[in-house]
């Protein structure tokens, strides 16, 4: 199992998700910002425009595709 913040996957808090492979880890950051969406967050509805406008880029868009399941890679796992 390994950890990461909403923050890490381009969020706006610390809730932190648990999972085995990035898939896994992608799902349960997209599942937690349709409830922040739903409750109209603020910090994370800012946080996804910044992810809108990222995606304009495929550049950027690239880079966070290729950046973060790396990240995920070198975290180490736990219990």
């Amino acid at each position: 199992m390994k950890t990461m913040t909403c923050h890490q996957l381009g969020g706006a808090c610390d809730t932190k998700f648990h999972a085995e492979t990035f898939e896994e880890m992608a799902k349960l950051s997209q599942k937690h910002g349709v409830e922040m969406f739903e409750k109209g967050d603020a910090a994370h509805l800012t946080a996804m425009g910044k992810m809108q406008a990222m995606i304009q880029s495929p550049e950027d868009m690239n880079e966070w595709i290729n950046a973060k399941p790396a990240e995920f890679d070198a975290l180490p796992y736990h219990q």
